[in-house]
């Protein structure tokens, strides 16, 4: 027998403003026609003044701790993926944490930016496959609004707010590739492609900084890679293409999600899709259409789902679980 991390809840927040891509015609040199031919975006999610990564954090991790009929207090971690914590520290998962009013648990952050929830479903994983947790929640949450600059219109436009979460449990399974839980994870980062995508300020330079990004390069490795590392996850479970049910990918721009379905196999039928709905929200974007095809009842207990996600640093992974 093996220990499992099996998916026992799922929920996501999103922020009350909804920008369409009209709005930005008033200040950009761009239209509504422009943005979804190039990204399949239509409309994001704006953070309100005054609202944190913690405060949507939180939403998402109550929505999914009630499906899972779970008060805060049981949970023995929280992992949070995000590039946009509310300070330098202390982490925004301790800020969640005193929020569902957890006191016995311990809470971090993961940054891996996109692809930040891969790498914190890995984490959260290998907690509980140790013995070492349980029950873990697992958040993604950014407000990338808060490092767009908006006279760029190659990537002000792409970017939105929001929040998903997982609450994952122990099961024992048998080590077999039919178990439910996490079967298989793959992660890698490759920093001499740091210039790719960055913020350029941080700590050292005493300012915020903002996004800037190499669209063309950043979309050559995306396709590449995220095809290479969801083939490994399953190739080290024995599984292959024809086994997956529902391909949940990292929601950047929908020509790097048709190319790369169309390079791993997988029929578009078979990926859920959001970009539409909320653009690129980073390290929320994987948990946010996660929540979002359970709730529109695509994704159902006991099949195979692979996600996979880029993002600065490089840094890149995927995982397979079985619902």
């Amino acid at each position: 027998m093996v220990r499992r991390a099996v998916v026992k809840g799922v929920g996501h927040y999103l922020p009350e403003r909804i920008v369409p891509n009209a709005e930005f015609e008033k200040t950009l040199d761009t239209t509504d026609e422009w943005i979804k031919a190039r990204s399949g975006i239509e409309r994001r999610h704006l953070a309100a003044p005054g609202e944190t990564t913690s405060q949507l954090a939180t939403q998402a991790a109550l929505a999914a701790l009630e499906m899972a009929g779970l008060e805060g207090s049981a949970v023995d971690a929280i992992v949070l993926a995000t590039s946009t914590a509310d300070m330098t520290f202390p982490s925004a998962a301790t800020m969640v944490q005193n929020a569902i009013g957890n006191t016995t648990g311990y809470a971090f952050d993961v940054q891996a930016v996109c692809a930040g929830f891969v790498y914190a479903l890995a984490n959260a994983n290998a907690l509980i496959a140790s013995g070492q947790a349980d029950s873990v929640l697992v958040i993604g949450a950014e407000t990338f609004s808060r490092i767009m600059d908006w006279t760029d219109r190659s990537t002000c436009v792409l970017f939105g707010d929001g929040a998903g979460a997982l609450v994952l449990g122990v099961e024992d399974g048998s080590g077999e590739n039919t178990d439910r839980g996490i079967l298989a994870t793959d992660l890698n980062s490759d920093g001499r492609y740091k210039d790719l995508l960055y913020v350029d300020g941080g700590v050292a330079t005493q300012n915020t900084g903002m996004l800037r990004m190499e669209g063309k390069e950043v979309f050559r490795h995306a396709v590449e890679k995220l095809a290479q590392t969801a083939d490994t996850a399953l190739e080290k479970v024995g599984l292959g293409a024809d086994d997956v049910d529902w391909v949940v990918p990292h929601q950047a721009n929908i020509r790097i999600i048709q190319s790369t379905a169309k390079k791993l196999g997988v029929g578009m039928d078979r990926v859920v899709v959001t970009v539409q709905d909320h653009g690129n929200t980073s390290a929320a974007s994987i948990p946010l259409a996660l929540s979002v095809g359970v709730a529109n009842g695509q994704i159902k207990k006991g099949d195979l789902v692979v996600t996979e996600a880029i993002g600065g640093g490089l840094a890149w992974g995927a995982v397979v679980l079985r619902w």
